[in-house]
This record gives C-alpha cells, structure tokens and sequence, in this order.
C-alpha cells in the first residue's frame, strides 16, 4: 500500500515529475497528460457518484475509479524495450471483460437509438455524460502518448469500454433512454 507522510516534495518545481520506475519526465509530456486526464475522468465519475441515488451503478463506479488508479499507475510505468516488469501494475483483459459485461445488462433494458442524444436529462445522467466525455479525452491523450512510448493495449482498450459504459449509464440513469434529450439536427436555426 501507499504511505503518504509529506505531501509536498518540491522535486517537481523544476516541471519535472516522477514515473514508478524512478525516470522523470516533463510534466507536459504526452505520458503525463494521459496521466492527468485519467485523474480528471475519476474527478468526474466521482461527482457523477454523489449526484446518483445510492444502488448498483454506483457500485460500479466505485470499482471503475479503482480501475482508473490502477490505470494511471499503469501509464506511469515505463514498458522498456518492449518488456515488462512483472512488478508492473497494468490493467489486464479480465477488467476490460467487466465492463463489457456491465455494458451489456444495462444495454439489454434500453430502447434502441433513433436519434443522437444530448448530454442531459437528469442530473445525474448529465454528470455521468460530463465523465464520458472526460474520459473520451482521457483515451485521445493516452492514444497520443502511445504514438510516442509503449503504452499497454488493455488500458487503451479499457479507456476505450469505459466511454461506452458512461454512454449506456447516463440513458439508464434517464429512465432507461425515456428522459434522454434527442438531437434535432438543424433545429435551433431561424426560420426567418
């Protein structure tokens, strides 16, 4: 477990920061802002948590924010030469399983879509689409940075699933696609 007694290191003011194997980056480098926008995504899920009333999605939440530590710890951690360290903590295909599966029981309820939707409805579905589109950023850095480093397949793929799962939620959460605000392409322009 991590034991955090200073907060504070001051090793960072340079606007370098540390990678699990000791390395240290830029802070701005394409590895650290997947890093960062993971953490954003589990800032938002967490805000979509408070806003749910109390059941099984928020459960899942809670096991997903878990997943996302362990992701950003998995980004964190150099793959190199193309060899992993058995000591690596990655995000494995048991986890992107998961997700398929949540998918597919809420989807299972839902009415098909005839139309885009509009992130809204209640509140709680507008703050689980708000961590959709956090983490739709989230998969864009971390596709980035793996254009640059070796990033694992399964967190990319997790990142991917995850999206999908906050889409199917936030349409559950509005009464199983019932309250979900359709896009009217065109609709807002002036007939004058």
């Amino acid at each position: 477990m991590v034991k955090l007694n200073k907060i504070y290191t001051r090793t960072g003011d340079d606007g370098t920061t540390g990678l699990v194997d000791g390395s240290r980056l830029p802070k701005d480098a394409p590895r650290m802002q997947a890093v960062g926008d993971v953490d954003e995504a589990n800032s938002a899920i967490g805000l979509a948590i408070v806003a749910m009333a109390p059941g099984q999605e928020a459960g899942w939440l809670t096991t997903i924010q878990n997943d996302l530590f362990d992701l950003g710890a998995d980004l964190a951690t150099p793959i190199p030469d193309g060899l992993d360290a058995p000591w690596a903590l990655r995000i494995v295909e048991s986890q992107v399983a998961r997700l398929e599966r949540q998918i597919d029981q809420m989807n299972a309820d839902l009415a098909p879509l005839d139309s885009f939707i509009l992130p809204g409805g209640s509140a709680a579905a507008a703050a689980v689409h708000l961590a959709r589109a956090v983490t739709r950023r989230a998969e864009r850095s971390a596709t980035a940075a793996a254009r640059d480093v070796a990033l694992n397949r399964q967190a990319l793929a997790y990142l991917n699933r995850l999206s999908d799962l906050l889409f199917v939620l936030a349409r559950r959460l509005n009464d199983n696609g019932a309250r979900d605000v359709k896009w009217i392409p065109g609709g807002s322009r002036s007939a004058t």
